[in-house]
């Protein structure tokens, strides 16, 4: 079901709203629509599931009856201005993104303006003025960009103190810093930690149920990286097996460089992956989620090379970068490669194939990015995204379902790796620092096929590029229900496992020596996932409901992070929630 803009409708009976939005404005105006509604309100709703819609019919209503005469839009990118006021146009509210904090006084034409938060935090006093002078509604478009340091949580606040009404909008309300984001209640649990408290939430989960976003199906790749440090030593790992941070790390970064024949082959799996959702979504669209810009013109040759087309190329500092994006959502072009630009926000429906070539890792950045590829057109549409096998990027996978609150009053980490430092250490530049000595040389990288992750589950073994097992998972077809992709998914895995064993003479036990410690955990992996899949059939709780539960009972990260020891864990306790229930 598209996203709808209503016109006008009696309370209770604008039936082209989604559900979860019908009951957001419940929530604010109560359920017979008679109450005045709060002043601030955080609304928390997944990627894709149409907050844009619920903003604008909500600032309809406000406006209907006299509650506001203006709005303010505040957003993280330029774009995003225009993008809004598109949208708000197909209302009847007029806003013009093109108000800068030069402009003077805005037109009589427009209800209002859309501003970055970097335009309010420049002159937070000037905006404070605009306020003041009309009721307000202000719009925050994800909201966390507000506590994006101290100094623009203060101008937002500064700024935007006298709104006669406040809503923020979040997919991804967490934030990695402790930076209290404006107008966001917290309240203090148990533990003594304060959370963000939403006013009403929509979360991945219950947006699939309802058939309003896309399953993600999540291909994971491993391989044999080859690289030379700085004193001149060579070094090989492996990615995807065990390996220190410093050794994943690097191993990441050669499986990124355009040099090595990792990244050209998974790129060549995820068009061949593209081309087979175009069977049943023609205008189906890719993305390459590049590190710089680089890096970004390096994938695009290998596009250009493996489609015999070229790829539309999208820079942070291009000014033409929004038209690049509209012209590529309006097309059916088969692949874009962005640098930052498209990690966020940015409406592009018909992505449904992503290749994470980034070496950035937070949560925050990861359900952005992830958040480009899951709104659903029509179902039974799927989205299918490429990833490297870390376990970071794994853990982010298997999580996708997980809701957080932002937390405030976290305890520093004793390793020092705090996640603010990380993102701030990951964040991208556009050439490398002059001077700058490069820690490594990529000699060689070469892709392995690892697994699928797929509702908290994984499923397939390792496999070489352009082999029948790979083609196999490539091949799923493009129009599936989420419980006929996990039914799909355990058939192919049960196939190729049977492959395995006929294959296999003797004690199956034999080759037990030869086997690395990677292996060893895969095969606990599949133990634990066919588990899990009996109890699901058995109970019929989701299977990401079940390793959540898991976690919870033993303790650990995600599956994909855990060690040997941890999955036996579990393997154990479902184990014997099995023998309570006979």
């Amino acid at each position: 079901m598209p996203p709808a803009f209503p016109e006008r409708a009696a309370w209770g009976t604008a039936s082209s709203l989604r559900a979860w939005q019908q009951q957001a404005l419940e929530a604010y105006f109560g359920t017979d629509g008679q109450q005045p509604g709060p002043r601030d309100f955080l609304a928390v709703a997944t990627p894709g599931a149409g907050k844009t819609t619920f903003a604008l019919r909500l600032a309809r209503e406000l406006m209907e009856r006299r509650a506001v005469v203006a709005v303010t839009v505040v957003c993280p990118t330029e774009h995003l201005k225009r993008q809004w006021a598109e949208s708000a146009a197909r209302v009847g509210i007029k806003i013009d993104p093109e108000w800068q904090n030069s402009s003077g006084p805005v037109g009589k034409d427009f209800h209002g303006v859309a501003v970055t938060y970097a335009t309010v935090a420049a002159r937070p006093a000037l905006h404070r003025n605009r306020t003041e002078t009309r009721k307000t509604l202000v719009i925050f478009d994800e909201v966390h960009h507000a506590g994006d340091g101290l100094s623009w949580g203060d101008a937002v606040r500064e700024a935007f103190e006298p709104a006669a009404r406040r809503l923020s909008l979040s997919g991804t309300p967490f934030r990695t810093d402790i930076n209290p984001i404006p107008f966001v209640e917290y309240e203090e649990g148990a533990d003594g930690i304060r959370r963000s408290r939403a006013d009403y939430t929509y979360g991945y989960g219950p947006a699939l149920a309802d058939g309003v976003v896309r399953p993600v199906i999540f291909l994971a790749y491993a391989g044999e990286m080859r690289w030379r440090t700085r004193a001149g030593d060579e070094i090989t790992a492996t990615l995807g097996e065990p390996l220190t941070q410093d050794q994943t790390s690097q191993a990441w970064r050669a499986a990124l460089d355009p040099k090595g024949d990792w990244i050209k082959q998974v790129i060549a799996a995820a068009d061949r992956r593209l081309t087979e959702l175009r069977r049943a979504i023609p205008d189906a669209g890719g993305l390459v989620i590049a590190t710089d810009h680089e890096t970004a013109r390096a994938y695009a040759k290998m596009l250009r090379a493996v489609t015999g087309q070229g790829a539309t190329i999208v820079l942070s500092d291009d000014p033409g970068a929004s038209k690049k994006i509209k012209q590529f959502s309006d097309t059916d072009d088969r692949w874009m490669v962005a640098v930052r630009m498209v990690s966020e926000g940015v409406d592009i429906p018909r992505l449904a194939v992503g290749v994470y070539a980034t070496s950035t890792s937070t949560p925050l950045f990861f359900a952005q990015a992830i958040g480009r590829f899951v709104r659903a057109r029509k179902r039974g549409e799927t989205a299918s995204v490429f990833l490297p096998s870390v376990p970071t990027l794994m853990g982010h996978a298997a999580e996708l379902e997980e809701e957080r609150d932002h937390v405030l009053d976290r305890p520093v980490r004793e390793d020092g790796l705090d996640d603010d430092l990380i993102a701030e250490a990951n964040k991208k530049q556009d050439t490398p620092d002059v001077g700058e000595e490069l820690p490594f040389e990529t000699v060689e990288a070469s892709a392995t096929f690892d697994r699928v992750l797929y509702d908290g589950g994984e499923f397939g073994m390792h496999a070489t590029p352009g082999s029948a097992e790979e083609e196999e998972y490539l091949g799923i077809p493009g129009l599936l229900e989420p419980d006929q992709v996990s039914a799909l998914l355990r058939k192919r895995q049960a196939e190729q496992l049977a492959g395995v064993r006929k294959n296999k003479t003797g004690d199956p036990r034999a080759d037990r020596a030869d086997r690395t410690a990677a292996e060893d955990i895969a095969a606990l992996r599949r133990e634990l996932n066919g588990l899990v899949n009996a109890w699901n059939h058995r109970t019929g709780q989701p299977q990401g409901v079940i390793h959540n539960e898991l976690r919870r009972s033993c303790g650990g990260p995600a599956v994909a992070q855990a060690s040997a020891e941890e999955i036996r864990a579990r393997i154990a306790k479902i184990r014997e929630w099995a023998a309570r229930r006979r």
